[in-house]
């Protein structure tokens, strides 16, 4: 079969809605992993059994098994229970994914900050909690950067994986449109240059967020 280039330009235009429909997919499931990476990482860091092994467990689970089968899971255990939709679920399922992942970056950050910073903070009369935020995330975030910006990219990509579910994101419309015009090549060609573009825009940004802090870091 000839690969028909015109047809890119033909369905480009199809694919915006997609295209859109993943960015919401995937700036949601990061917003959330973010916010469960970073109670996680503290449970993880917590010496009181309550919350540091319910955090090993959320991210021995998580870690240990793949996406797909956690959004098959939720889609079908958790939807019917609660009658949630397709997207809401989408969204759980890769926020909770990001989550366990996220918690290891900031875990890794927060203990690469030297124990004597806490302890200088602590002399000085701040609380745990001031001397946390003043002091040691500023840090942790700085160093969490690179891996965060890796994590996010990831996260794009496992959109991809929400298809399975019925969202119609990207890849599931490359499959649809392909069905019906038989270009399957072609719309493949289509959502690997949105995921392109994405990660491009996603690299790009972390870089620019690295300069930011590192000059003013510097001062």
């Amino acid at each position: 079969m000839d690969y028909n280039v015109s047809a890119l330009i033909e369905y480009f235009p199809y694919f915006i809605p997609a295209a859109w429909k993943t960015i919401e997919v995937t700036a949601l499931g990061i917003l959330l992993g973010m916010v469960l990476g970073l109670l996680t990482a503290f449970s993880r860091l917590s010496k009181n059994p309550l919350f540091n092994v319910p955090a090993r467990l959320y991210i021995f689970v998580i870690r240990g098994t793949p996406l797909l089968l956690q959004l098959m899971f939720l889609y079908f255990g958790l939807r019917s229970i609660l009658n949630l939709e397709a997207l809401t679920t989408a969204v759980i399922a890769l926020g909770i994914h990001n989550g366990a992942y996220i918690a290891e970056i900031f875990r890794g950050a927060i203990q690469s900050i030297a124990v004597g910073q806490m302890e200088a903070a602590r002399s000085l009369g701040m609380t745990y909690r001031k001397a946390m935020i003043r002091i040691i995330l500023p840090q942790a975030f700085k160093r969490a950067i690179p891996p965060l910006g890796n994590q996010f990219i990831i996260a794009l990509k496992d959109s991809s994986l929400a298809s399975a579910i019925t969202i119609k994101e990207l890849l599931l419309k490359s499959q649809q449109l392909a069905s019906s015009n038989y270009y399957m090549m072609e719309m493949l060609t289509i959502a690997a240059i949105f995921y392109l573009f994405y990660t491009s825009i996603f690299t790009w940004l972390v870089h620019k967020i690295e300069e930011k802090l590192a000059v003013s870091g510097s001062r």
